[in-house]
């Protein structure tokens, strides 16, 4: 059996994807991945197509061999745009041998260990009882977690919102800290009088914070018993964690924006986080999201995929047949996609009850439509932009 063509599909159903479908010798056999990077889904595409001339001709069964030679063999390894790459070619991989073996790919990773994959979605609201109503509407759904949110990231430290000039550029919010490090507390305060101990609650800073403030924020919420808190500083800055370590117990998730396993180690290593973030298609895939969530068993630490509704279905069912299995399962982060997006790619996970199911159909489960895909073609679009309030980029 021989890897014959890798074709890179970029579509828009209501948001743009990048997908790759690898095809074998034989008959009807191909394996389905997705690659998608917010914001640089072209670039990705590019990546795929440039990396697929190296695996023509090779077994598709030999999984880590060809990760290793994908990552090994440009020099200039690793990153945002190449690891997704990479990604998309191994999810495809991985369902080709479920396929060959007849079994999900969950049952090929150790099988499993849970029935179901503990999920959290996004609350929020203009105000604490806003939010509050948003949580229970969650909780009558099932979830067990969710994630609150006041007025969305920043919350009040929003002071204004320009929007776009022209399609495709994004609008530019403009956010101060104060505000929103006031009002964060207080939303947790009121959450928990109203809905109790119970329910899992989670905050996502999204990396507006200095390490101090962050610390200053972690300490304060520290009573009200988060899950955790996520991103509270920026990547580039993740030594710092161990000073918002020192002022709180406040559980801490991070992550979202590593590409591999070695932006991890070190906060492994010193337990200066409590929850892994990375999204499996933004760090090379199943083989080494695998490879990181047992480097987390090591130091205690749980995963919680990222799962935004810009990472793929295809990228959202790799996640989840991979905490069927591992036994440091956190939470994974779920997004419900358009039934359009769906009929693009379909056979995703079931979804009831607060948990995901990946399909028992042998590999992902899941197919491209390529014909439909191609009706939805790719629309220019970029991440947000945040400035402070005198018109500088936010840098912290």
């Amino acid at each position: 059996m021989r890897i014959t063509e890798v074709r890179v599909i970029v579509t828009c159903p209501n948001r743009n994807f990048v997908l790759a479908k690898v095809m074998t010798d034989q008959d009807g056999l191909y394996g389905v991945g997705g690659g998608t990077l917010n914001g640089n889904e072209l670039t990705v595409a590019q990546a795929i197509e440039h990396a697929s001339h190296l695996i023509i001709g090779r077994d598709p069964l030999d999984t880590e061999d060809t990760w290793q030679l994908l990552y090994h063999w440009s020099y200039w390894r690793g990153g945002p745009i190449f690891m997704p790459a990479i990604a998309a070619i191994d999810l495809a991989l991985w369902d080709i041998k479920g396929k060959v073996a007849g079994l999900p790919v969950y049952q090929l990773l150790g099988g499993k260990s849970r029935e179901g994959v503990a999920c959290y979605e996004h609350a929020d609201g203009n105000n604490p009882v806003e939010v509050e109503d948003s949580v229970r509407s969650f909780i009558e759904k099932g979830y067990k977690y969710v994630r609150a949110q006041l007025n969305g990231y920043g919350g009040p430290g929003k002071v204004r919102y320009e929007p776009p000039t022209q399609p495709g550029i994004p609008g530019t919010s403009f956010f101060t800290p104060r505000p929103y490090l006031l009002s964060t507390p207080k939303l947790f305060e009121h959450l928990r009088k109203t809905l109790g101990e119970e329910v899992n609650l989670v905050h996502d800073v999204h990396e507006r914070l200095t390490p101090i403030e962050a610390a200053w924020l972690a300490k304060r919420l520290e009573p009200h018993g988060l899950f955790y808190l996520e991103d509270p500083i920026r990547p580039e800055h993740r030594e710092s964690l161990r000073l918002v370590r020192q002022a709180s117990t406040t559980p801490i998730a991070m992550g979202e924006l590593f590409t591999s396993r070695w932006d991890c180690l070190p906060l492994f290593q010193e337990q200066l986080i409590d929850f892994i973030r990375v999204g499996p298609i933004h760090v090379g895939g199943i083989t080494e999201a695998k490879r990181i969530s047992t480097l987390a068993e090591t130091f205690q630490i749980r995963t919680a995929f990222h799962g935004p509704p810009d990472i793929d279905p295809i990228g959202q069912a790799a996640a989840v047949h991979i905490g069927m299995v591992i036994p440091n399962f956190g939470v994974q982060e779920w997004s419900t996609f358009p039934d359009l997006v769906h009929e693009i790619m379909p056979g995703a996970c079931e979804f009831r009850d607060g948990y995901a199911y990946p399909s028992d159909k042998p590999g992902l489960g899941m197919d491209i439509n390529e014909e439909l895909a191609k009706k939805y073609p790719y629309q220019r679009a970029y991440m947000s932009i945040v400035r402070r309030q005198d018109g500088s980029m936010h840098v912290y």
